[in-house]
């Protein structure tokens, strides 16, 4: 009787257990990398074009819409930048290339006034 018992516990915390796990989720990875920050906008801000509104990865610009090289920070990586908050990598551009980054701005004088800076940037990425 003892050893059913065991067992039937046994089972039940196993069964139990899984039940709890989350589904779905996946590992991240967190690092900081310091990066060269500009801006742009949908005009000609800080010497980036971007008229249509619409990112290379189909997306439409919006506050904290970043372009990025996406060899090294693939569409959807997420970061936070100073002064600027969250934002994930929904664009690229030719002039961005290594541990540069530019974020957006819905107005040209928020990405002019922006400039040029050098930042410690965090960086999340998602682990398959």
């Amino acid at each position: 009787m003892l050893r059913a018992t065991v067992l039937l516990l046994t089972v039940l915390l196993l069964f139990s257990s899984c039940a709890t796990l989350p589904t779905g989720e996946r590992e991240e990875m967190r690092e900081t990398r310091r990066m060269v920050v500009t801006a742009y906008d949908n005009g000609t801000g800080r010497g980036k074009k971007n008229a249509s509104g619409v990112t290379s990865s189909g997306e439409k610009t919006r506050k904290g819409t970043i372009a990025a090289d996406i060899r090294l920070y693939p569409y959807g990586t997420r970061m936070y930048v100073p002064g600027y908050g969250w934002g994930e990598v929904q664009d690229r551009g030719s002039a961005i290339r290594g541990d540069r980054i530019d974020v957006f701005f819905p107005k040209k004088k928020d990405a002019i006034a922006w400039g040029r800076q050098t930042l410690d940037v965090t960086i999340i990425r998602r682990m398959e």
